[in-house]
């Protein structure tokens, strides 16, 4: 790989949740905030708790979306949409941990329809690492990066540094 380190996640965290805590004070309702599994789900999760956010926290699985699901086929996790309130008329504030083709974004979109018709929809994500194949983008971004296209950014969880603590790690793809 020709490329340093991997982006501090901790240090984007930070940065991500004084943009959402601006952003959600100029807004006149609140949005509801939900993460895209997984790593989306523990960014949303996280900002949820910090800033006490008064409404329910969602998550959304892409999985019966994804336009690679019968190469990918269901994963027996627990990567399963949860979304507490009605999704009908409701401000959504979509999160994710890294931005690439946004073809996972498309299909938690398609999720978040399947259960009724937002409002909006507005996009927060960790790190936009550009390469976009599809017209979606991020109203609030942690950092923006440029990767090769075979480097993968991946959010992990870190338990060495703490329970909440995550770091981004660096993967080759195959394809």
């Amino acid at each position: 790989m020709t490329h340093s380190s991997p982006p501090d996640a901790e240090a984007l965290y930070a940065r991500l949740r004084e943009l959402v805590r601006a952003w959600l004070a100029a807004q006149a309702t609140p949005p509801t905030l939900v993460g895209v599994y997984s790593g989306g789900a523990w960014l949303a999760e996280r900002l949820h708790e910090d800033l006490a956010l008064p409404t329910p926290l969602g998550v959304v699985s892409s999985t019966l979306h994804r336009d690679d699901f019968g190469t990918r086929g269901l994963h027996p996790s627990g990567n399963r949409t949860e979304l507490p309130f009605d999704v009908n008329a409701r401000s959504i504030l979509l999160v994710d941990d890294v931005l690439y083709t946004g073809r996972t974004i498309r299909a938690a979109i398609n999720e978040l329809y399947d259960f009724g018709r937002p409002a909006r929809i507005d996009l927060a994500v960790l790190v936009d690492r550009g390469g976009r194949e599809l017209p979606i983008c991020a109203t609030l971004v942690g950092a923006s990066v440029e990767l090769p296209p075979r480097t993968m950014l991946a959010l992990e969880r870190d338990p060495a540094a703490g329970p909440r603590a995550m770091r981004l790690a660096y993967l080759e793809s195959e394809s």
